[in-house]
């Protein structure tokens, strides 16, 4: 049975002031959970309405009702199993290999995708700026499908950090160069910005490389891509290029 302080804790977790103030996390789903177990993710606690989870010592597990799951889930259409892991400790950043920056990405769903396409193409290392949502939305945990696991995702001020890497730098734009006719390295940083505004301006000062991906369409009047599918063709180019 869940208690109606557990039950407090957990819708609280929705938002980030209370995910900081607990350093906890929800976690929905048997993979996203499984994924989570396997990793150095700590678990505080397993909530489950059937034992999916055997190896979950019973003391870190409490079964509960359908209809409890209804009432503490983040998501429209609940899972059997809703998990709170604690959030680790910050983690430094190595200036080195292939990393991708966000600027300002605000939807969850978009920062989810991003971090399953760097876990897909082989990029550890994820910069995101201070405005970019939190990683631990549950709705951005949901989209990972676990790999948040494999994505070391670090919060900086992104103008601080792209004025002094010493690896090159690469901003979208619209009127940047084709990327399909650049020679790209197996090193660099490829930042993408906001999805109704793009890059910040001043971010956009201190950028030196600039590159676009080509409409094709015979009109032309296809405004953007989404972030997270262009995120998916420029680490796509990136590889491509260090075969």
């Amino acid at each position: 049975m869940v208690s109606k302080n557990q039950i407090k804790l957990i819708t609280s977790l929705q938002y980030k002031k209370y995910r900081n103030d607990a350093q906890l996390f929800l976690a929905e789903g048997v993979k996203v959970i499984q994924e989570l177990l396997q990793s150095n993710f700590v678990l505080e606690h397993l909530f489950v309405v059937e034992d999916v989870f055997p190896k979950v010592a019973d003391a870190q597990k409490t079964v509960i009702r359908e209809q409890d799951m209804k009432r503490i889930t983040a998501l429209s259409s609940p899972s059997p199993c809703l998990a709170l892991f604690k959030i680790p400790a910050v983690t430094t950043i190595e200036d080195s290999g292939l990393i991708v920056a966000l600027d300002d990405i605000r939807d969850p769903g978009n920062l989810g995708t991003i971090i399953r396409l760097c876990d897909w193409f082989g990029v550890k290392q994820l910069l995101c700026s201070k405005e970019t949502v939190d990683l631990y939305n549950p709705k951005v945990i949901q989209a990972t499908m676990g790999s948040v696991t494999r994505v070391k995702v670090n919060y900086v001020d992104l103008n601080d950090y792209v004025s002094k890497t010493q690896l090159p730098v690469f901003g979208t734009f619209m009127d940047g160069k084709n990327v399909y006719n650049e020679k790209l390295p197996a090193e660099g940083i490829l930042v993408l910005g906001n999805e109704a505004n793009g890059i910040s301006a001043t971010l956009e000062k201190i950028i030196t490389n600039r590159i676009s991906i080509p409409r094709f369409g015979e009109m032309q009047q296809t405004e953007s891509l989404n972030v997270a599918t262009a995120t998916a063709i420029f680490l796509s180019e990136f590889r491509r290029n260090t075969l």
